[in-house]
């Protein structure tokens, strides 16, 4: 039986870790110990950390602020377990999830893996509105959390796990920023460790919970891709740039109005079509029409925050990149 430590970087969000530790007290696979880094936060979660010592074995370290693949690192070295386990802080975990991870890695061979996330019933329509728009088929071409995903599957770390063997060899994340699971996933496929997803090994994740926090974290994931790519070329594969295609595509479109009624009109009949699709589909997979009218929006801003990340990081100056490798 594998004995599994799991990292939670925290960084201001005490209640969410209530959350969270609260999930992970209704495990029906218990051999695991949980550690809470604190990264510096000015709201720290040690009193809601106390408040679950008797029903989790559980640590907490508090350090001063370095970003959250650093931080993930500082866990890692205080880890016992055979995996390490990393979850974002704004995820709930179903009581499961332990005894369906323990399940596969007893049939299977896997150093690394990972997990999809979803959305819980408890969850605002704006939060099941941006989980329908950052898995969706046509936002983000179904690669996360999908078996027909691009090549490899490279886990992330809202809900990731890794050997302890991963970790030896590689010694974590070299980025604390801007993609810095993408960067690490692809140095452990590059040692020759093997990955997995494991389907039925899901997280609930929250995520942002406002329009222009949502905004704001698509751009510097777009802008993360990018500076990825600096480090590993050839791994900006064409399906990461459909949403570059959208924006640029999007702003084209609108110059059509000065100068073709034409295109402008045909233009506005796809986009009206595409996002329509939206629509129905997120219905479907939501069975809630106020989630899919809100889906339009959210994947709206999906595709062109993720784009202009992608532009914006592409004409930044080489000599200000931020977050470059320790």
């Amino acid at each position: 039986m594998n004995f599994y430590s799991i990292v939670i970087p925290v960084y201001n969000r005490p209640d969410e870790v209530r959350e969270l530790l609260e999930s992970l007290t209704t495990q029906t696979f218990k051999n695991f110990e949980v550690l809470i880094i604190e990264d510096g936060s000015k709201e720290p979660c040690e009193k809601v950390v106390n408040a679950f010592r008797n029903t989790l074995d559980i640590h907490y370290y508090f350090k001063q602020n370095s970003g959250q693949g650093f931080t993930r690192n500082y866990g890692f070295d205080r880890a016992k377990g055979d995996f390490y386990i990393v979850f974002d802080s704004d995820c709930l975990i179903p009581n499961t999830y332990f005894e369906t991870v323990e399940k596969f890695l007893k049939e299977h061979k896997a150093d690394a893996f990972g997990g999809p996330d979803a959305a819980h019933e408890s969850f605002t329509a704006l939060q099941k509105a941006i989980s329908y728009s950052m898995t969706s088929p046509f936002t983000t071409g179904g690669i996360r959390g999908n078996k027909k995903h691009v090549g490899r599957f490279h886990p992330r770390s809202f809900n990731m796990g890794i050997s302890k063997q991963v970790y030896e060899t590689t010694r974590g994340y070299k980025l604390t920023r801007m993609g810095e699971d993408i960067e690490f996933s692809i140095r452990i496929i590059n040692e020759g460790f093997s990955t997995a997803l494991i389907e039925d090994a899901y997280v609930y994740h929250k995520r942002r919970t406002s329009i222009s926090q949502f905004y704001k974290q698509l751009h510097f994931f777009g802008r993360a891709r990018i500076n990825v790519n600096r480090f590993f070329p050839g791994e900006l594969k064409a399906i990461h740039l459909l949403p570059a295609l959208f924006t640029s595509g999007l702003a084209f479109w609108f110059s059509t109005i000065f100068w073709s009624q034409e295109l402008f009109k045909l233009g506005s009949v796809v986009l009206s079509a595409f996002f329509l699709l939206i629509l129905v589909h997120s219905l479907v997979k939501t069975k809630s029409l106020k989630v899919g009218l809100i889906s339009v929006i959210t994947s709206f801003i999906q595709l062109f925050a993720y784009g202009m990340g992608m532009i914006s990081e592409k004409l930044r100056p080489r000599g200000n990149q931020p977050f470059a490798q320790k």
